[in-house]
């Protein structure tokens, strides 16, 4: 019977925690409405998970308090003297929680956000010390009686959710801030000859490349480390392809563009999204058990007029493949292939009626590219396929798939360039990230320690081949490049060994190959080649957001005052510098 109420104390203490912690997802997601039937279900499945969890854990600390108590005791079925120091443990969490979301979290959400988080981990710190002071005042009283104290522990409690929740606001919506092309500046576009690529990469390092230019490997990349301007760029947290990539496209952060995560995500029985998912809570355990359902992003999400919108405004052709968040293909002047291209090439239906591809007629052009590299694949032009069918059970399928895809995307870039030539490229190799997240260990052993010489000489390469597809890609594109031609090369972030304690969790979870992460953020890096660019290693660490607002710099046109990147001029020759100054407008938005 002990055990029992030890067990009822705790699932009291993990229902209160379990409240901060959805506060804490109603703080990172302001336009969550606070009405109780809208908002139900979605507390419903975050306390599920938490209440459960937070329950074992309070359960155990009751037990190793049993342990070490000198004699043994009994709670009452709801001890006031249990409850009043677990809440002041949940009410601690609480606020370290909203504190570390707070920093982890201070460039990508608005200044009202930080805010309420700022705010509500104030309010639970002092909720913690006055549970302290109850517990201390209490044992020292002579009056022991319950209802009184109960009272005065449920106002502490009912207070500090109250006052949390309401320094967040009941929320609003965003209003859309982009529309459609509907506008055009002279800023004499038409008549400049110069064109500019950019090669974007998923989760590329610049140490590995270095490395691996230095013993003679990757030329292409390294004419661009021996004659170009090379800059580490800052990335954006949470990490992902689409909140990074957005932010490259249209030169602002999260809290701009209105992408703020991988996807949106919904609880069942509701229609409001979760956009953020906080971090040290193990949130994404939410979406791995099913409580929450990703829903993916799509173009329509981008909340600022990304890089092809501002050039078709100003009259440039562009031609973009294999970018997130441009599913449906936005009207552009020149092409766009949306990142969806290859799954949707797959499936039953075809990519007839998807939007996949604009202008339309261009679809058959871009399907003819794309079954191409898969013949050549076949006849191992693929390097993808090396030995990782070994390496990690299940999932070399997966593998060889995002071989396949760069390959493709590259050559319908290729093919549907001589159709319609454009003066700014964007092209998206995706294959490093998945393939760093699960052979990084093997590229890098002495990182880890436990790779064994058989594993090195089966898998050592396997990365390496996916930046040798890279590499041709740069190699292809400096050749076309012409006297005042830029090539930009940019991975929007790195990746970096996963640590010992992730491992051992990944391992618990049944996922013992991971070895790679960018859940820390890791920099990305920007390279710049080209007759204006400078050459040698910049000192200043750069943004990702710098990318656009360098590339409108190089055209001659102006920068958008309302974007957070800033154009850098130290990318280039002071003789392409001296003589085009910095020029703005107020928004490309409105």
């Amino acid at each position: 019977m002990r055990y029992l109420r030890m067990l009822s104390n705790s699932l009291a203490a993990a229902l209160l925690a379990s409240a901060y912690v959805v506060i804490v997802f109603l703080q990172l997601n302001p336009s969550l409405p606070l009405a109780p039937a809208r908002l139900g279900p979605i507390a419903q499945h975050i306390s599920a998970l938490y209440a459960l969890h937070l329950t074992a854990l309070f359960y155990a600390l009751l037990v190793v308090r049993q342990m070490l108590a000198r004699e043994p005791f009994s709670p009452a079925w709801l001890s006031i003297r249990e409850l009043l120091w677990m809440s002041a443990v949940a009410a601690l969490g609480g606020a370290a929680l909203m504190h570390a979301n707070r920093q982890t979290f201070a460039i990508e959400i608005e200044p009202t956000t930080a805010l309420a988080l700022e705010s509500g981990s104030l309010i639970l710190a002092a909720a913690s010390a006055l549970f302290v002071l109850l517990s201390v005042a209490r044992s020292r009283s002579a009056d022991r009686n319950r209802f009184v104290w109960a009272t005065l522990m449920l106002i502490v409690a009912a207070g500090s959710i109250g006052g949390a929740v309401a320094s967040r606001g009941r929320g609003a919506l965003v209003a859309l801030d982009a529309r459609p092309i509907d506008m055009s500046i002279d800023a004499g576009l038409s008549s400049r000859p110069a064109r500019v690529t950019v090669i974007a990469v998923d989760a590329g390092s610049l140490d590995f490349i270095t490395s691996a230019t230095a013993e003679g490997r990757l030329p292409n990349f390294g004419r661009i480390l021996d004659a170009g301007a090379v800059m580490r760029i800052a990335t954006v947290h949470p990490t992902s392809a689409e909140t990074v990539w957005a932010a490259v496209a249209t030169g602002k952060l999260p809290q701009k563009n209105g992408v703020r995560s991988a996807s949106a995500y919904r609880a069942n029985g509701s229609s409001d999204l979760i956009h953020l998912l906080p971090e040290y809570c193990f949130a994404h355990s939410l979406v791995r058990f099913g409580m929450l359902i990703p829903e993916p992003h799509s173009s329509a999400t981008l909340r600022a007029r990304p890089l092809w919108t501002i050039l078709s405004s100003l009259g440039a052709s562009v031609g973009i493949v294999g970018w997130p968040l441009t599913q449906p293909a936005p009207v552009v002047r020149g092409f766009l292939v949306s990142d969806a291209l290859a799954r949707l090439a797959g499936t039953a239906s075809g990519i007839e009626g998807s939007s996949a591809v604009a202008p339309p007629e261009l679809e058959q052009t871009a399907l003819a590219a794309l079954e191409e590299p898969v013949r050549a694949a076949a006849a191992g032009v693929v390097p993808a396929s090396i030995g990782s069918e070994e390496a990690v059970d299940g999932f070399s399928g997966r593998f060889d798939e995002t071989g396949r895809i760069d390959l493709a995307y590259g050559r319908v870039a290729e093919a549907l360039a001589r159709v319609q030539p454009p003066q700014v490229t964007l092209v998206r190799y995706q294959s490093l990230d998945l393939i760093g997240h699960y052979f990084l260990r093997y590229a890098t052993p002495g990182e880890f320690g436990d790779v064994t010489d058989d594993e090195y000489r089966r898998f050592g390469r396997v990365l390496e081949q996916h930046y040798v597809v890279i590499d041709h890609a740069i190699g292809a594109a400096m050749a076309s490049l012409g006297p005042d031609d830029l090539l930009i090369v940019v991975s929007g972030y790195g990746m970096e060994p996963l640590g010992v304690a992730r491992r051992i969790v990944e391992r618990a979870i049944g996922d013992p190959d991971v070895s790679g992460t960018h859940d820390r953020a890791p920099d990305g890096f920007l390279l710049a080649y080209g007759a204006a660019a400078a050459r040698g290693r910049l000192r200043t660490r750069g943004s990702i957001v710098d990318v656009v607002p360098t590339v409108l710099y190089f055209l001659g046109v102006p920068i958008g005052r309302d974007m957070d990147g800033y154009a850098r001029t130290d990318l280039f020759q002071r003789a392409f510098t001296d003589d085009r100054p910095i020029t703005f407008i107020p928004t490309y938005d409105r």
